[in-house]
C-alpha cells in the first residue's frame, strides 16, 4: 500500500470512528453529530444567517443546513427571527433550550477531546495539523474550518 493510500484510509477510518463515538455520546442529548455542529457553531457565532451558518459548517459543506436547522427549529433548539426593516433576511439563533443542548455538547466534545489529548501527548501534533490543513486547504470543509479557526485560509 502507497503512504499516501494508507494516509487516506487512516484518516476515513478514524472520522468514521470518532463519528460513531460521538454519535452514541450524543444520542442522549437527542441529537446528531451534523446536528450539535450546527448547535455549535450558532452558540459560538451566532446569531446567523443560515448562508453564515453554511459558511462554518464542515458537516454539510455542499448542500444547505436547512434541513438540520429546520429539524432542530421543529425541536425547539433554534428559532429564525425575521429582521424588522425587511421580512426575507432571516437570522438562526439559538432558544434557551438550545443554549443548554449546546452546553452539553460542549461537556461531550471535552471529554472526547479529553481523550485526545492524552492519547497525542508527546507526539508531533501540530506537524500532523499543518500536514492535514494542507490536505484540506481549498476543499469547501477546509475553508469552513479555517474560518472557524479565524485564519480564512488554511496555514
Amino acid at each position: 500500500m502507497r503512504p499516501a493510500e494508507e494516509l487516506r484510509y487512516l484518516i476515513l477510518a478514524i472520522q468514521r470512528e470518532g463519528n460513531r463515538q460521538l454519535a452514541a455520546d450524543l444520542r442522549p442529548l437527542g441529537v446528531t453529530p451534523s446536528q450539535a455542529e450546527v448547535l455549535r457553531v450558532l452558540s459560538d457565532f451566532g446569531p446567523l444567517t443560515l448562508v453564515g451558518l453554511g459558511e462554518l459548517l464542515v458537516c454539510e459543506t455542499n448542500s444547505s443546513p436547512s434541513r438540520l436547522v429546520d429539524r432542530l427549529a421543529i425541536q425547539g433548539l433554534v428559532q429564525r427571527e425575521t429582521g424588522p426593516d425587511d421580512r426575507r433576511f432571516v437570522t438562526l439563533a439559538l432558544t434557551p433550550d438550545g443554549r443548554k443542548v449546546a452546553q452539553q455538547i460542549i461537556a461531550v466534545e471535552s471529554r472526547m477531546y479529553e481523550g485526545l489529548d492524552q492519547l497525542t501527548s508527546g507526539q508531533p501534533v501540530e506537524q500532523t495539523l499543518r500536514l492535514l490543513r494542507a490536505l484540506a486547504n481549498g476543499s469547501p470543509a477546509g475553508q469552513a474550518l479555517a474560518r472557524r479557526r479565524g485564519t480564512h485560509g488554511a496555514g
